[in-house]
């Protein structure tokens, strides 16, 4: 009598899944998913829902900015977009791109008592569609980047943290303060994989109703994704070089590297080894199956 044959059935390119968080090759039971996989993937998805849901903790996160040492981080303006509360923000992407009255106000106010009428730099903080993206990675992301100013000249202006604020908030928000460059830490949005991405975006003379082409953008920021020191790096050599030719946007490139060989793939890696060429037969062949045609 012959064994039964095993209730899961492994994927052959199983050994794929150590280079990407991606859901590849998860074998099958019957025609059904295996139960674990099926598991992590509802666990990634609720996680992905409280990440959208999650309320920003402004005290926290002003607590953890003092933390890293950055001036003016006790005083920093506590702002919100028009949204005014959740559920519009997430139905109205437009009302998250711009400030509420109160806040305009507030920001008036605060350039009534400080002398400088304008600023080098503004720092915004948003929450965005990833609150603990921001909690997490915002406070260790602004120690790194302040380390390689500290030997600069930067003006700065009131560091800035906005609730419920899409990208295009902090354009008015720096046009306001008077700042020449807008730098934007916010949440991204959930991924499967990754409820906690960081994003980055770098204005040169932001002003309200500029589009996605004047700005310079750095994602899935965390340790599982792009690090604080490299994502430093990137955003000030992109900041040095927005001062210096006065663009950003699509006129300007990040022209930066890494260190020697930190991208260079090594010849272990699946994608070099002859697996790769088996690999990339399979994928020929299931093209051409799926076209009707026969590769010889």
């Amino acid at each position: 009598m012959s064994p039964p044959p095993p209730l899961v059935i492994h994927n052959p390119w199983e050994q794929l899944r150590q280079f990407t968080p991606a859901r590849i090759a998860l074998g099958r039971s019957g025609v059904s998913q295996p139960t674990q996989p099926h598991l992590a993937f509802q666990l990634a998805h609720a996680q992905a829902r409280d990440a959208v849901h999650l309320a920003l903790d402004v005290a926290q996160l002003r607590q953890d900015l003092e933390r890293t040492g950055l001036a003016g981080a006790s005083d920093c303006l506590l702002l919100e977009s028009a949204a005014g509360d959740q559920l519009t923000y997430l139905q109205r992407p437009d009302l998250g791109r711009r400030l509420s009255d109160a806040s305009r106000a507030a920001i008036k106010a605060e350039s009534r008592r400080s002398t400088t009428r304008a600023y080098d730099l503004a720092l915004v903080i948003a929450d965005g569609l990833s609150a603990q993206a921001v909690a997490q990675h915002a406070p260790p992301l602004v120690a790194a980047l302040m380390r390689r100013l500290v030997a600069e000249t930067w003006s700065m202006a009131p560091v800035a943290i906005v609730r419920l604020g899409r990208v295009a908030v902090a354009d008015e928000v720096a046009e306001r303060l008077g700042a020449r460059l807008v730098v934007l830490m916010i949440g991204e949005r959930p991924g499967l994989s990754s409820p906690d991405s960081l994003g980055l975006y770098a204005t040169w003379m932001p002003r309200v109703g500029l589009n996605d082409a004047a700005r310079n953008c750095i994602s899935n920021v965390r340790p599982a994704g792009l690090g604080y020191d490299e994502a430093a790096a990137r955003l000030h050599y992109l900041m040095t070089e927005m001062r210096r030719r006065e663009v950003s946007g699509v006129a300007l490139k990040d022209e930066t590297t890494t260190e020697p060989g930190a991208l260079t793939a090594s010849r272990d890696n699946f994608f070099w080894g002859a697996a790769a060429d088996t690999c990339f037969a399979c994928l020929t062949a299931l093209y051409a199956v799926g076209l009707g045609l026969v590769f010889l």
